[in-house]
């Protein structure tokens, strides 16, 4: 159980967060090290009460691990019950009494509205239907800041009749209203004209808005990432800012730019905690400081 709860965290923070490699090797050390303690005292990740965990993070200080080390495997374990808290699969967060690290947050990647543009231009120059999918999902999720598990996990049934909102179920069962602006209606219209290319071979239906020929049934996240990339090399952005993640950072933090409220956005988004909202208020500031700077003319050197 531990284990596959452990691979399914790497696989959200590698589709999801766009982690790098070096930083998924981290994670998967850390949490590999807690379990092998937890081990030890006849108990597992999904099990660990708090106290397992305080004696964990006690132990890592007795073997003299630098500060940053602690601060990392103490951010692994915090990350990966916040997780499988929001999974649903524990009711508890057993990481909550440790500290948190204090090294700062860094900002999310964004993209600017042009790139955004650009990145959908691009996926529409791929080859027939697959570039029209890959852009209706970029339209769907930018549109409405979906995850890309909630927009792949959507039922055909949801946008049947162009309807200019979704209910989404996100992270622990919540719903959420997720709405549609016109171009995105309008790319998922294109896309349902082409959608039957991409069923199995002998299904004449699936229950997904998204059905894939593979043995999933359907379109992966870690698929999509593939073809993300693909439309960005197109696009001329470097592939390192791309992630499916980073299109909701963009949905977010174009809608601050625009002058909508904080609590509206953390409603759209799904987030529990408008602390984890603020953040986007930080990259909107530096963008409109930035503007400002180099536009106004008090601005301007000389």
């Amino acid at each position: 159980m531990s284990q596959a709860w452990v691979e399914a965290f790497l696989e959200m923070m590698a589709v999801e967060r766009a982690a790098a490699r070096n930083t998924l090797m981290a994670y998967e050390k850390d949490l590999a090290d807690a379990s092998g303690f937890l081990a030890g005292k006849g108990t597992g990740l999904d099990k660990a009460s708090a106290e397992d965990i305080e004696a964990w993070f006690a132990d890592l200080g007795k073997r003299g691990l630098s500060p940053a080390t602690a601060a990392r495997r103490r951010a692994s374990i915090r990350g990966f019950y916040r997780f499988v808290l929001g999974e649903g699969w524990r009711t508890d967060d057993p990481s909550r009494r440790v500290d948190a690290p204090k090294q700062g947050r860094p900002l999310p990647k964004v993209l600017s509205r042009e790139e955004v543009e650009r990145l959908i231009a691009a996926a529409g120059e791929k080859d027939g239907a697959a570039g029209v999918r890959v852009g209706c999902i970029i339209e769907l999720i930018y549109a409405s800041g979906m995850r890309i598990s909630e927009a792949l996990g959507l039922p055909a049934a949801a946008l049947a009749r162009d309807p200019a909102y979704l209910i989404v179920k996100g992270k622990g069962g919540k719903e959420r209203l997720a709405p549609l602006n016109g171009p995105a209606r309008t790319a998922v219209q294109a896309y349902l004209a082409v959608r039957a290319k991409f069923l199995p071979k002998g299904v004449k239906e699936s229950p997904w808005l998204f059905p894939s020929r593979g043995a999933a049934g359907r379109l992966t996240p870690r698929r999509f990432s593939q073809l993300l990339e693909e439309a960005a090399i197109l696009a001329g952005i470097d592939r390192e800012k791309v992630s499916p993640h980073v299109l909701r950072h963009a949905f977010a933090t174009h809608l601050l730019e625009g002058g909508a409220d904080l609590r509206t956005v953390q409603k759209l988004l799904g987030h529990a905690d408008i602390a984890t909202t603020q953040i986007y208020t930080h990259v909107a500031g530096d963008r409109l400081a930035k503007v400002v700077a180099e536009k106004h003319p008090l601005g301007k050197k000389g």
